[in-house]
């Protein structure tokens, strides 16, 4: 994913958070992320089990994305039949300990008291 230069950003980045978006931007990766780190070293057809609702389209499309921002790793195996397996890298792995926060505040608001007057 590319994001457009914007005025006063040689490298099209505002801030920080611009830039961690681009890597984990979209509806998915975010949860491919999360899949790969509770169950690492799957294949292909293990994470669309893991991740219901995907499509294989937009799953290969994410992991080559991914593999390319370099917070996935894939080995391909020569065997027969031929086997893949997907991992995080260490950047993933730094990505996924850097989202906990998160992870955090969204389970603590699923929770709370009241929720179903804030969320619409």
């Amino acid at each position: 994913m590319t994001t457009l230069n914007r005025p006063g950003a040689p490298d099209g980045h505002v801030c920080g958070i611009d830039t961690a978006m681009e890597v984990i931007g979209g509806r998915w990766k975010v949860l491919i992320l999360w899949a790969l780190q509770e169950h690492p070293h799957r294949r292909f057809g293990e994470l669309r089990r893991l991740l219901p609702g995907i499509t294989e389209k937009v799953l290969a499309s994410h992991l080559r994305e991914m593999e390319s921002d370099g917070v996935v790793r894939r080995v391909a195996y020569e065997e027969v039949p031929p086997r893949v397996e997907y991992s995080l890298t260490e950047d993933g792995t730094r990505l996924n300990a850097a989202l906990q926060p998160l992870a955090s505040w969204g389970r603590e608001r699923r929770t709370a008291p009241g929720r179903e007057a804030r969320v619409r």
